[in-house]
């Protein structure tokens, strides 16, 4: 060890923890569990249930309570599935925790990453990761810093060079002064970037927000001036004019679509899981599914960390090319992604002792060495080793006839010794062709995005020629239309660049972040694949950020869905599960909305038509139960692979219309019929519940269309179901037989409504796909 690396003393090492000058950092962490819980019930939708429900319990109505299970049941599968989610990502940390070897007092010790202080001199070897931004003072390596920068390529380090936190040694030994710790590195600065609470991107969700914005606007009014006018309708009792007011309200608001949303969710999740597919935030799998760009990191999400060697062109004896790469291979302890492809083409051939090896180095852009055989072999850039173009053109023509994306090295040898460079009668050997290796089934991958018509972008820190041979590999639409980012000197231009080109390369993580800006300004829904902090700042700007879980911590932890299997592939799995889930919400979206709207409007009739309101809460866990609870999750699980069209609010609430409409024509029909009739009031309420039960169940009959033998079955045991509980449970349910004149007004105003229902269904239908073609 040098004398001037004694490292600090320990008095200088407490005298640093005490200014602060430490190695921990705030690092993106997943949401606790508090927050978790506090989130998922202290919640508006939950605060007006628990306001209904204590006027319930105050007038002691407890079997109009049921609908408290909806409530709990919706807040627990958001709690637990976030739970479930952190915990698996906090599962995921793959960083180093190894102890590091600091200088201290003079002599090596051992300590964990966040004990560190600045200035502490750190050890680092092959395999090392460094812990904090240092700067080299004695020795020399290669850096990879591909999770910071997406460079590739290993990075030459001596002394005096910096060397990035978050970085790994490829090779050598350093000695290194760390000099910025905690939050001053370079990963901690993106990190607390990316700290901030992201907007979730859905239109689910904001459609449900926006239903239940309005909902609640009118609730209070109207429920104010409701309660008063039932309280006068029912002579001052308070019991009844309680629960017609809860009846009233709890209509108003749709709280079975939003449970179902939250169970057809956990249920794309816990299938996505299956595929090795981790959510960590439930509506970004309808946002991808949304999606029209998609952002590429090249490196573990177009292809693997290898490379291979696709062809060896030969310009000498090919038994000696197989011992020049396996002599070569054996005796470089540059093992980088080049040198493991040579090693594993030339297993098996048999190699020969080494004199010298002559490590590769960024200026002479070659390595070889001096062999027992008496020659030298010499491996690396062409243009570095012959100089000479006249005299070796061969060679560079053979180069030239090379259409293949490949990265091209050449083999030499000479009688003479490499110790003071490159000999002048250099002999070529062959032309070595080595190639990214793909990940598997990436081509489909691709395909499948471009039939979808989703524009696919590739962004790396990597040469752009390097990103546009890959994009050309897999067969990304537009890849000739790349461009180095380091030419990007304008947000004019970096704007123009993010619309008209599909390949970025030496993009830094700022302008990663800027394109992903860029794109959306454009009126883009964007989503973003990355694995390391380079790729953290795009990643929390997406509208859907997918992260690779073999990448770094802070890429998980902003991502919304983690590959855990490091699998590209499964991304058209989790788009079909957006497809089916989406879909198949909108188709049973419609059931709730359709209580919305008659409950509201027919709220505001009862508070200027002088008859009690017909329905009492129990009345809808009946109603609720069958023809809209049970149909609503049977038809969200249906397979579903259509393309998403149209507005998802337009969409349900016209399929609702109908159902609406005629309800609250049979109700004002019945309230009028009964005002200037003898019909006992409690008929005149059973016969409204039946009406309505049928006009919901006449909108499942045309949802489930075509039909099969599932939703066939749920349409028997809705409609058994329905009869029973009228029969053998019609007290409990708040009902009556109804007599003669009510069976025949029954069964008039039954054969209205289904005529009525299916013309103004069939013309939704013209709007809704009219609507459709519109937003395509």
């Amino acid at each position: 060890m040098d004398t001037n690396l004694k490292g600090l003393t320990s008095q200088e090492v407490s005298r640093r923890v005490a200014e602060g000058k430490i190695n921990i950092t705030s690092n993106l962490k997943t949401k606790s569990i508090g927050r978790i819980f506090r989130d998922n019930i202290c919640t508006l939708f939950n605060a007006i249930n628990v306001v209904l429900l204590a006027a319930l319990a105050f007038v002691g109505s407890y079997k109009n309570m049921l609908f408290i299970g909806i409530m709990i049941a919706n807040t627990t599968i958001g709690i637990v599935q976030e739970i479930r989610s952190k915990k698996s990502v906090d599962k995921l940390t793959i960083l180093s925790e190894k102890k590091v070897t600091v200088v201290r007092d003079g002599r090596e010790c051992e300590i964990s990453r966040d004990e560190i202080v600045q200035d502490d001199v750190v050890v680092l070897s092959r395999g090392s990761q460094i812990p904090a931004d240092c700067i080299v003072c004695e020795g020399e390596c290669k850096v990879n810093e591909s999770l910071l920068t997406g460079e590739s390529d290993l990075i030459e380090k001596k002394v005096g060079d910096e060397l990035l936190s978050g970085s790994f040694i490829s090779l050598g030994k350093c000695y290194a002064k760390a000099n910025k710790v905690g939050a001053e590195s370079y990963a901690a600065k993106i990190n607390d970037e990316a700290k901030y609470i992201k907007k979730v991107n859905s239109e689910i969700l904001r459609s449900f927000n926006f239903i239940i914005k309005i909902c609640t606007f009118i609730l209070f009014p109207v429920g104010i001036a409701f309660f008063i006018r039932q309280f006068g309708i029912n002579d001052g009792n308070l019991q009844a004019t309680v629960v017609s007011t809860v009846a009233a309200l709890l209509g108003m608001i749709p709280k079975g679509m939003i449970l179902l949303t939250s169970s057809v969710l956990a249920v794309s999740i816990i299938r996505l899981t299956r595929k090795k597919v981790l959510v960590q935030e439930m509506y970004c799998i309808e946002t991808l599914a949304r999606v029209d760009v998609l952002c590429l990191d090249k490196t573990g999400t177009l292809t693997t960390d290898e490379m291979n060697v696709t062809d060896v062109i030969t310009m000498c004896n090919k038994e000696e090319i197989g011992t020049a790469l396996a002599s070569i291979a054996k005796y470089s302890d540059d093992k980088n992604a080049t040198l493991l492809a040579i090693e594993k083409y030339a297993k098996g051939q048999k190699h020969i002792g080494c004199k010298k090896f002559y490590p590769f180095s960024s200026e002479t852009k070659w390595s070889g060495g001096d062999f027992d055989n008496g020659k030298s072999y010499v491996m690396g850039a062409a243009e570095f080793i012959f100089k000479d173009k006249n005299k070796y053109k061969e060679v560079f023509d053979t180069i030239e006839s090379i259409n293949d994306t490949v990265r091209i090295i050449v083999l030499a040898s000479s009688e003479k010794s490499l110790g003071n460079g490159l000999p002048d009668d250099i002999t070529p050997l062959a032309v070595v062709l080595i190639k990214d290796k793909l990940r598997e089934n990436v081509n489909d991958t691709i395909n499948y995005f471009k039939e979808q018509g989703v524009a696919l972008k590739v962004i790396s820190g990597d040469s752009v020629k390097t990103v546009q041979n890959i994009a050309k590999d897999t067969g990304i639409t537009g890849a000739e239309n790349a461009i180095d980012m380091t030419t990007v000197k304008t947000q004019e231009e970096l704007e123009k660049a993010a619309e008209n080109c599909s390949v970025f390369g030496r993009v830094t993580p700022q302008q990663k972040k800027q394109l992903v800006i860029a794109l959306k300004k454009n009126g883009h829904s964007v989503a973003m694949t990355g694995d390391g902090v380079n790729d953290v700042l795009a990643l929390k700007e997406a509208d859907c950020s997918i992260a690779m879980a073999a990448g770094s911590d802070a890429a998980r932890n902003v991502s919304q869905l983690v590959l855990v299997n490091n699998d590209f592939a499964s991304m058209p799995g989790v788009v079909a599960e957006g497809r089916r889930t989406i879909n198949n919400l909108e188709r049973s979206s419609a059931l709730y909305i359709v209580k919305t709207i008659y409950t509201i409007i027919l709220s505001v009739f009862f508070i200027f038509f002088h008859m009690p309101y017909p329905f009492e809460p129990i009345h809808f866990s009946l109603v609720g139960a069958l023809t809209v609870g049970l149909p609503s999750f049977v038809l969200a699980l249906q397979p579903n692979k259509n393309r998403i069209k149209g507005n998802f609010t337009y969409n349900i609430i016209a399929r609702a219309v109908p159902a609406a409409f005629c309800t609250v024509l049979n109700i004002i029909g019945m309230a009028v019929i009964t005002k200037f009739t003898t019909l006992a009031p409690d008929e005149y309420s059973t016969i409204c519940v039946y009406m309505t039960a049928l006009c919901a169940y006449m909108l499942i009959l045309r949802l489930s269309y075509p039909f099969n033998a599932l939703r066939i079955a749920m349409l028997t045991v809705s409609a058994v179901g329905i009869v029973l509980g009228c029969v053998f449970f019609a007290g409990f349910f708040s009902l009556v037989w109804l007599s003669v004149d009510g069976l025949i007004l029954f069964g008039l105003l039954s054969a209205f409504t289904i005529v009525s229902f299916n013309l103004l269904y069939n013309y939704a239908e013209k709007l809704i796909e009219k609507n459709k073609n519109k937003y395509k």
